[in-house]
């Protein structure tokens, strides 16, 4: 039976699944494995972002302290500009059916409204920088 998203192991269980199926992906891997060099550390860092993100209600241990923006310009530019709308499809989708396999809830549907919101975010955030 499902639950929802509802503790900080539940987060690490959620951004471990989809990035164990990330770093497989044909399309996708390649920019996550090239960069990506102690997965450890960043499924970690990850956990809190979403963390601080599902929860920002919540009195939490770990805060997020970083600049997600600011990756995703330069592995952008570090890969001649290449990532597209295709590669943000992608990740929602794999997000999406992660959030699916393993819960259901406000928060699992809230994970998903706030990954849409920030891949489109982020998305037009890489076009602009590209024309500085």
């Amino acid at each position: 039976m499902k639950y929802d998203i509802q503790t900080r192991a539940d987060v690490h269980l959620l951004v471990s699944s989809f990035y164990k199926k990330v770093r497989k992906d044909k399309v996708l891997g390649p920019f996550f494995n090239d960069v990506i060099k102690d997965w450890d550390a960043h499924l970690e860092k990850l956990t809190t972002f979403w963390e601080t993100s599902l929860f920002m209600t919540r009195k939490l241990e770990h805060k997020y302290q970083g600049d997600p923006l600011e990756a995703h310009v330069k592995v952008d530019k570090e890969n001649n500009n290449s990532l597209t709308e295709l590669h943000f499809g992608l990740w929602l989708n794999l997000w999406f059916e992660t959030i699916e396999e393993l819960f259901k809830g406000e928060h699992a549907e809230n994970a998903k409204r706030r990954a849409r919101k920030m891949g489109t975010f982020i998305y037009l955030k890489i076009f602009e920088a590209r024309s500085k």
